[in-house]
């Protein structure tokens, strides 16, 4: 994929990442409030997790790509 493509999709996953804590949050909430059954919250915490993860991944290889192909090695 092109660097702008890897930009693009780092933006957008982070935006998902972001809204995955909010989430996240309110699974939490009602996982400590005691409700009956949490096994829906658990799912919606394991599926948050994995989107913040793949962000911070993408994220990563962007900013790797994007040193790249600057060419400013060493160069802050």
């Amino acid at each position: 994929m092109r660097t702008k493509t890897w930009v693009w999709t780092s933006v957008g996953l982070g935006v998902l990442a972001l809204l995955a804590v909010m989430t996240s949050h309110l699974a939490l909430t009602d996982i400590h409030h005691g409700e009956a059954d949490v096994s829906l919250e658990w799912n919606v915490l394991r599926l948050c997790f994995g989107v913040i993860v793949l962000s911070q991944v993408v994220g990563l290889v962007t900013l790797a790509k994007v040193l790249r192909s600057s060419g400013a090695r060493g160069t802050v």
